[in-house]
């Protein structure tokens, strides 16, 4: 019997550029996950790690609604295992439509409502549908990848550098002057990074400032479209309220698209559900492109999330387990943070306000251990609370920031346990700087 081909030895070439499209030439990968694949590195040799990194979830932390589970399980058993429509099932449409009636007092057409594999194809699937080359695309940093979907679309990236003062959120007044023949402003609240949402004044302001352009310009001209990415609108804690720019301006619906999912509110991670609500026109395209990509969410889920959606009982019940989960972590690690803070310690953070993090500030780049270690960078310090404490958190720089010191706390895959062995030993690490 002859033996196996060895495949491994026709790939001994010499790479180089011209292998590849000019636009995959200069591509990267998101800094997150290569951060993300270093903490999995070191668990993986047996290193303890507390993973405030990745903004996903560990089952034993926190799994789907049980609810949910079930159903998608009974959706295969009954032979829901072929292709869904383009669209998306009709029952999740109309589910997600009664949702958005409900929620937002908000009644879309159904035709408004498409379904794709999670929020990232609908990102791009809109990108696709309104961006050519070289049309400018607004967005504020710190925010999650807006960068590599301008570069995947030859856009022109104009990145707002916000700060604490503004809740890590763009203003009017900052986007005001980059507005001119702007085609898109991308926007998301809760945020990902910081844990912040919009108030009701500051969105309210950014809306009437695209309604003006919009009206400003001929039919001629393209719009200015607003997509507006709220996959964690129903994590909020508190006194602080998640809006969207088309139930404060219902005028604006022609030009927003609001992105969402299962993703994040219900702990769906790697179900691969999200949906869109469009205009009817941009909706169309949007399908378009998902004909292309075959970026369609399983039949088996969607038909699983619809049975989910429309169980208010359920939903509720969910929510609120759920939500006290993620905001006792966040609280626990606010507390512990401001009680160094109190000690004088160089430490800042921002009130949870919804999401799955917290933004966290250590005043120790450039400073200089007592052992001698100078923490030149954001980067020096991201690695000196790792190799001292087992803290894993994500930089700002990884969201586009040029902010010094202010980090991303994810608690998706830590327990209250892990959170109060790790605060001590973060004291500790922060006592053995000289400041």
């Amino acid at each position: 019997m002859s033996s196996n081909i060895d495949i491994q030895k026709f790939y001994n070439y010499e790479i180089n550029k011209n292998r590849y499209a000019v636009i995959a030439q200069a591509e990267f990968g998101p800094q997150i996950l290569r951060i993300a694949t270093e903490v999995q590195e070191l668990k993986a040799q047996g290193e303890t790690v507390y993973d405030f990194t990745v903004g996903d979830f560990m089952p034993a932390q926190f799994r789907i609604p049980k609810f949910l589970q079930e159903k998608i399980k009974k959706a295969i058993d009954d032979g829901e295992t072929h292709y869904p429509p383009g669209k998306g099932v009709l029952s999740l449409r109309k589910a997600v439509q009664s949702m958005y009636s409900r929620k937002f007092g908000m009644d879309f057409p159904l035709d408004s409502f498409v379904i794709a594999s999670g929020a990232r194809p609908l990102l791009y699937s809109l990108y696709r549908a309104v961006v050519d080359p070289g049309d400018k695309v607004i967005y504020a940093v710190p925010s999650w990848n807006n960068h590599y979907y301008v570069h995947l679309f030859s856009a022109n990236g104009i990145a707002i550098q916000a700060d604490r003062e503004t809740r890590f959120l763009p203003t009017k007044e900052a986007i005001q002057p980059h507005i001119k023949d702007a085609t898109l402003i991308v926007l998301n609240s809760p945020l990902n990074p910081s844990g912040t949402v919009f108030s009701k004044e500051a969105l309210e302001g950014i809306c009437d400032m695209v309604l003006e352009e919009n009206q400003r310009r001929s039919p001629e001209q393209k719009p200015l479209y607003i997509a507006y990415d709220q996959i964690y609108w129903q994590i909020t804690f508190g006194d602080f309220e998640h809006y969207s720019p088309v139930d404060l301006r219902p005028e604006l619906a022609p030009f927003t698209v609001l992105i969402d999912g299962v993703s994040k509110s219900y702990a769906g991670t790697g179900l691969r559900v999200g949906w869109a609500a469009a205009p009817p026109d941009i909706a169309a395209k949007m399908v378009s492109s998902f004909g292309h990509s075959g970026c369609w969410a399983p039949r088996a889920e969607q038909v699983g999330v619809a049975e989910f959606l429309n169980n208010e009982t359920e939903v509720v019940k969910h929510q609120k387990e759920f939500n006290n989960g993620v905001h006792a972590r966040l609280e626990l690690i606010y507390k512990h943070l401001n009680g160094m803070k109190d000690e004088g310690f160089p430490i800042d953070a921002i009130e949870p306000m919804g999401a799955i993090y917290l933004s966290v500030y250590f005043g120790i780049v450039g400073k200089t251990t007592k052992s001698g270690r100078v923490l030149t960078d954001n980067e020096e310090a991201r690695k000196y609370l790792l190799e001292r404490t087992g803290l894993a958190a994500i930089p700002f720089y990884a969201f586009g920031s040029d902010k010094i010191g202010w980090f991303r706390f994810s608690v998706g895959s830590v327990s209250i346990k892990d959170i109060n062995e790790v605060m001590p030993k973060l004291r500790e690490a922060l006592n053995e700087i000289e400041f």
